[in-house]
């Protein structure tokens, strides 16, 4: 009797299209964050290199 449960719920798991839905989100946000994180690396290198500019500006070509 038992053993008919377990039988019924995993099927019913595997038929469900639910699951599915979660997954293909979780794989699009995943996207979404390597993307962000990769514009995030790319502005702070353009970031780091204005300052670095402006402060050689400010300091007549002394490092900063």
């Amino acid at each position: 009797m038992i053993f008919q449960a377990v039988k019924t719920s995993v099927l019913k798991f595997i038929k469900d299209e639910d699951g599915l839905t979660i997954v293909e989100y979780a794989v699009a946000g995943g996207l979404i964050t390597v993307a962000v994180a990769a514009a995030f690396i790319a502005l702070g290198t353009e970031v780091g290199a204005t300052i670095n500019a402006l402060c050689q500006a400010v300091n007549g070509n002394v490092a900063c």
